[in-house]
């Protein structure tokens, strides 16, 4: 199998890397360089657990070979917080019970991050919109829905 050497910084890191031409994003992360956040759910982009940030914009991991991240930059649910403070999103997730089993969380809190950087006072109908590629097994939304409301709310300064 033939392989490439890829340049990436993910979460501020830059990592050169060895991978075969086929390997996925999802397994680049997890396998490769350890960052087990980014969860493997249905492998086919359906249930948005393995969603991260590549240069500010939400993909599904499971989607895209890690060849196709060479010079690129990503962000990982390990990257969203500050040290040992929380992202805002992580933070309400936690205290508003918008994480059950917390398999799905990450692509939640990632699919989230983005939504707000476009829209930061987003409605009800917008959230529940804007997770449309995110599914969850475990509970019926309205505790994501409003973490992701009280979040968007303290980062706005309210």
């Amino acid at each position: 199998m033939t392989q490439h050497t890829i340049e990436v910084t993910v979460n501020g890191e830059h990592h050169s890397v060895q991978i075969p031409a086929r390997r996925l994003l999802s397994d680049l992360l997890r396998d490769d360089l350890h960052l087990t956040g980014t969860k493997r759910g249905c492998e086919t982009g359906i249930c948005g657990a393995c969603s991260v940030h590549l240069d500010g914009e939400v993909v599904k991991s499971c989607l895209m070979l890690a060849v196709q991240v060479d010079g690129r930059s990503i962000t990982t649910i390990e990257g969203l917080g500050d040290g040992d403070t929380l992202h805002p999103l992580q933070e309400s997730f936690m205290n508003c019970g918008g994480l059950q089993c917390g398999y799905c969380t990450p692509g939640f809190v990632m699919t989230s991050c983005a939504m707000l950087a476009h829209n930061p006072a987003p409605t009800e109908d917008e959230v529940r919109h804007g997770l449309n590629g995110n599914l969850c097994r475990c509970t019926g939304y309205t505790q994501i829905v409003e973490s992701i409301l009280v979040a968007a709310e303290k980062m706005r300064g309210n």
